[in-house]
């Protein structure tokens, strides 16, 4: 009797520690698989079950336990019922994990919207484009191209091609539409790089200027500028590792305010010479956004005024932290098509409709490459001048985001593709080059 008892203690002492030692991600399962839960829902009008079966339906978030509220508009996710997690919707700043229950009580300040235009023809507006054949466009090829793109282990959920301003091709998967929004994870980053060009057109910022930070002053961190940030180069110390307890992990589903966390971060390199990718560099950078206006209020119709509504994104809502800062590194959603605006919008060199939103300068100061990033990075903006898909012109551009979302922006052939799906499976290298190739 006294062995089975010191075996029972034995076995509840392991009980115990592993659950302390797994806790923190616990809570991160939860936390994720309660905040996707309710975006998925409250800002993109899907379903549970599907949502279930497809966004969170992978190791280790499928393991989570998810209820929703339709009355309150959240949703709560149950790590083998040790921990739960809630997350709920705010109209206009999409959902966000609540961290303790005050949150959903509290109002939100959201931002003001223009109403869309459904009479102009795309894109410039959302009606249907003018009828356009192009002789030297081979669009059996195309759709063949898309054809493997949409193989069921490729998880493409839609793909638009855009030419001269034209759509040339376009398809969804089974339950999506023209009209679904798709989350663009990381593509938010280039949302948030573009705001900058058009503050610096506005002449309301210069991004050579030191970052605007108080406690970097009095160490070596005052060498930082804007500019070194948006090219993820200021030598901060970050951990951007999805599978761990890590910097990107804690910000997401742990802070109330996501604008702080790297700038609490000391120096590990030399700015300008330490390329390292941080969505905390990211979200630092919408709150030097928000320090450019004397209200909140201005900071929140900044983004939709100057850019997102101006080019016509109106399916597209960018989500907020608890404290109302828009989460510039990972949470923009929006149709394909709209997406495929952004990239125009570039192709352009930031005219739209015959108005300018920045000028060719900024174009050319995105796309060139970050020094120590091999020549992949811009500034938020991914590059293949270090040939990372060799059959593509090294010209090329583009925005990316997790599990494979991207705009990419081809300046001599006058071409924008937009892919959004569920992984990376898809041959990027293929795709494209397929579709260049149609185009004589």
């Amino acid at each position: 009797m006294k062995n089975l008892k010191r075996v029972l203690l034995a076995l509840l002492v392991i009980i115990i520690v592993a659950v302390v030692y797994n806790y923190p991600k616990l809570n991160i399962l939860a936390g994720y698989s309660a905040k996707s839960m309710a975006s998925s829902i409250y800002v993109a009008d899907r379903s549970l079950e599907l949502t279930d079966t497809t966004d969170n339906n992978f190791s280790p978030i499928n393991l989570a336990d998810d209820t929703v509220n339709s009355v309150e508009k959240s949703a709560t996710s149950s790590a083998f019922g040790l921990l739960t997690r809630k997350a709920f919707y705010r109209e206009g700043l999409g959902a966000v994990l609540a961290l303790e229950e005050e949150d959903l009580n509290k109002k939100y300040l959201a931002p003001k919207r223009a109403l869309p235009d459904n009479t102009t023809p795309f894109p410039f507006g959302n009606a249907a484009q003018k009828d356009t054949v192009f002789n030297n466009v081979d669009y059996s090829k195309i759709n063949t191209t898309l054809d493997v793109l949409f193989h069921p282990e490729n998880k493409t959920r839609a793909a638009v091609v855009v030419y001269k301003n034209q759509i040339i091709a376009e398809r969804y998967a089974d339950g999506f539409t023209k009209n679904s929004k798709l989350l663009g994870w990381s593509m938010t980053k280039s949302i948030v790089s573009t705001l900058f060009g058009v503050l610096e057109h506005q002449d309301k910022i210069n991004v050579e200027n030191a970052a605007p930070f108080e406690a970097w002053k009095k160490d070596n961190r005052k060498e930082i500028t804007i500019h070194n940030l948006l090219q993820m180069n200021s030598g901060l110390e970050w951990d951007e590792d999805y599978n761990t307890i890590s910097d990107v992990s804690k910000m997401l589903f742990l802070e109330r305010d996501m604008t702080r966390p790297q700038i609490d971060k000391p120096l590990v390199g030399k700015p300008n010479e330490s390329w390292n990718y941080s969505s905390g560099t990211t979200n630092m950078l919408s709150g030097i956004i928000r320090k450019q206006f004397k209200t909140h209020q201005e900071y929140l119709d900044f983004w939709y005024t100057d850019l997102i509504d101006k080019i016509g994104m109106n399916s597209m809502i960018v989500e907020t932290d608890l404290a109302g800062n828009y989460v510039g590194s990972s949470y923009a959603w929006a149709t394909a098509r709209d997406w495929s605006k952004l990239g125009l919008l570039y192709l352009n060199n930031g005219y739209w409709n015959g108005k300018e939103l920045f000028n060719e300068d900024w174009v050319k100061y995105a796309t060139k490459p970050t020094p120590t990033s091999n020549g992949w990075y811009g500034a938020q903006i991914w590059l293949n001048a270090g040939k990372r898909y060799p059959n593509v012109p090294e010209s090329m551009y583009f925005f990316s985001g997790y599990q494979g979302q991207n705009v990419f922006i081809f300046p001599e052939q006058d071409l924008v593709v937009v892919r959004m799906g569920l992984s990376k499976n898809a041959d990027v290298d293929v795709l494209l080059s397929g579709i260049i190739e149609s185009i004589k």
